[in-house]
């Protein structure tokens, strides 16, 4: 095996703490955490003894040693922060949503192919259990057509968390480019690009800021895409809902992966990323002529192989999982919706 590559993290706070660091921290033969971004704090060093702390952006900016940089700031930081990597020749990973604006996304793909240096986004929700399990029934085709798929992501927070840059600032910080970027992102990679995008975007909490209400509808040739995504549900419905001419598949529950790791365990652990028989999604379907009524187990998931696969693209050359023109065309699409509500209108929608 080629030697670890060497990587910065650029920030620790939920991004770096709960989804990037503990996958790092399991694949010490790939990966070798060398400098941690905290600018006041030291909340690294019992984890990740191994790694330094540094204070500024530069400490990590101006170290030849580091390959690579995860850029998990708050999202108004992205574009400059990547821009900063790229230009000092690092390897980055931005975190989701890619950048704010469309624009700014084909300026940082532009700037990475000039300075030769690769870039990802950390689409880690193509790796959630009950979306693997979705993709390899439509792959299958055991569905028959798709004629209609509904996906939601949903949360009950009913309160507004003050101090956080996620209540405040413009439409482009609420769920639509929090969540919905992850739902956007799975769409396409079921269905590729839509024909056309509706969306309708609301502030339902009391003293709400931003938008923490959508839903979107991702129109395609025979078919529709519908996306939901709510801060107050309580009660969680259906995760997936996908109708075919020869069946139905129904998912409830949601990946476990999130909520193991906020309280410290790693996903190298015996049955990660597994459901319980409870969460099992139900198929009634008919393939070959034979009708079937069950549950399917849920395929497990697993964050860290986001970074299995991002080692074997850098050490070994293999194609990126996330690729940046998905991304640019992630944000295309929320910046479909943002249209869309603004003029309460149908926006036609094409690849670039």
């Amino acid at each position: 095996m080629s030697k670890p590559i060497v990587t910065a993290i650029a920030s620790f706070g939920m991004s770096g703490v709960v989804f990037q660091g503990p996958s790092l921290k399991v694949l010490p033969q790939q990966f070798k955490i060398h400098k941690i971004l905290e600018r006041t704090k030291n909340i690294s060093a019992e984890r990740y003894p191994e790694a330094t702390i540094v204070r500024s952006y530069n400490e990590i900016l101006n170290d030849p040693e580091v390959e690579l940089v995860l850029v998990n700031t708050p999202d108004y930081l992205h574009f400059d922060m990547a821009k900063q990597a790229i230009e000092a020749g690092k390897n980055i990973v931005v975190e989701k949503p890619f950048t704010k604006t469309s624009d700014d996304a084909r300026e940082l793909i532009a700037l990475a192919r000039k300075h030769n240096v690769l870039m990802t986004v950390y689409q880690s929700r193509r790796l959630d259990n009950g979306f693997l399990t979705v993709k390899k029934i439509v792959e299958e085709k055991l569905l028959g057509r798709i004629v209609e798929y509904e996906a939601h992501y949903d949360r009950y927070r009913n309160y507004i968390q003050e101090g956080s840059w996620k209540e405040d600032g413009d439409e482009r910080t609420g769920v639509l480019f929090n969540l919905g970027s992850h739902i956007v992102d799975q769409t396409l990679m079921l269905f590729g690009i839509p024909t056309a995008v509706t969306a309708h975007l609301n502030v339902l909490r009391t003293g709400g800021r931003t938008t923490d209400n959508f839903d979107i509808r991702l129109h395609y040739d025979k078919f529709n895409a519908f996306l939901r995504s709510s801060y107050l549900v309580r009660e969680l419905g259906p995760q997936y809902i996908v109708n075919g001419t020869e069946g139905s598949f129904r998912k409830m529950g949601t990946d476990p992966q999130e909520e193991l790791l906020k309280i410290h365990h790693l996903p190298n652990e015996p049955g990660w990323g597994t459901d319980a028989p409870n969460d099992w999604g139900v198929l009634n379907t008919t393939v070959g002529g034979l009708h079937f009524v069950g549950k399917v187990e849920t395929i497990p998931g697993n964050y860290g192989n986001f970074f299995v696969e991002l080692y074997k693209t850098i050490r070994e050359g293999k194609e990126l999982m996330v690729k940046q023109e998905q991304a640019l065309t992630t944000i295309r699409i929320l910046e479909a919706c943002l249209e869309s509500n603004r003029l309460k209108k149908t926006i036609e929608f094409s690849s670039e």
